[in-house]
This record gives C-alpha cells, sequence and structure tokens, in this order.
C-alpha cells in the first residue's frame, strides 16, 4: 500500500489562477509593447551580397561574440560553396595567423574547411590539366 501512495500515481494537480499565468507569459516576453513596436520600427533585415568575408575586419581581437566567430564560418562556407577555394584558403590563413579571439571549436572548424579546400582546389587543377592536355591531343583523320 505503501507504493500506491508514494509512487507513480502520486501526482498533484494544481489550477494557476489567471494572474499567475499572465505573470507568467510577462516572464515569458519580457518585453513591453511599446518597445517590441520600436524595435519593428527601427528593424533592417542584414542583406548578405555574396561576399561576406568583405565585411570582417581582421584581426578578431579576444572576447569575440558567438555571433562575430559564426560570421568567420559562414564567410569560408561561402567562399566554399561559390568554389572560391584559392580565396578561402588564404582568408582562413589570415584569420588563423592574425587573430587571437578564435575559441578552439571555430578554430578546429576553419582548418576543416581550409583543408577541404585545398583538396578541392588541388583536385580543380588536376582536373584543368587533364582537360587541357586531352584538348592538345591530335583527332585522328584531321
Amino acid at each position: 500500500m505503501d507504493d500506491e501512495e508514494n509512487g507513480l500515481f502520486n501526482i498533484e494537480i494544481s489550477d494557476d489562477s489567471s494572474d499567475e499565468r499572465e505573470a507568467k507569459l510577462a516572464r515569458r516576453t519580457g518585453q513591453s509593447e511599446e518597445a517590441w513596436k520600436a524595435v519593428q520600427r527601427d528593424y533592417r533585415a542584414k542583406v548578405e551580397n555574396g561576399d561576406i568575408c568583405s565585411n570582417i575586419k581582421l584581426p578578431i581581437g579576444n572576447g569575440a561574440s558567438k555571433a562575430e566567430l559564426q560570421e568567420l564560418l559562414h564567410a569560408v562556407e561561402e567562399m566554399y560553396f561559390f568554389r572560391h577555394y584559392e580565396r578561402a584558403i588564404q582568408f582562413v590563413s589570415d584569420v588563423l595567423t592574425q587573430s587571437e579571439g578564435i575559441d578552439d571549436e571555430t578554430r578546429q572548424m576553419l582548418v576543416i574547411y581550409q583543408d577541404k579546400c585545398r583538396r578541392k582546389q588541388k583536385l580543380k587543377i588536376e582536373t584543368s590539366q587533364k582537360q587541357s592536355s586531352s584538348d592538345n591531343v591530335e583527332q585522328p583523320g584531321n
């Protein structure tokens, strides 16, 4: 019988009053209607034009925010996506040599992208060399 009194079915149900619910909602939103309207009025969307790295100021000092570190990664990812491998390799080298405020996780991700870009750049060069050598081979019957 002790199991029934202290066990699984010993659930306490409470009835929150409407005042408590409103207080909980106010804590959750944490912003007045006037403050929200001010933010909404002054908000401007950040539009990226495909050149994130040009907006990054190096060196990144100590105490860099998470957003600043993420922007570094986004810049490298963008260059990788657009196949600007050589530029990405140089950008990561500049960031790693000039900046002290990069955490270990971001540093590791930058190195991973740099390695990926090096492999892709090498493959790109090999492919273009094969293509040019096959273009130089004379076709029979010409």
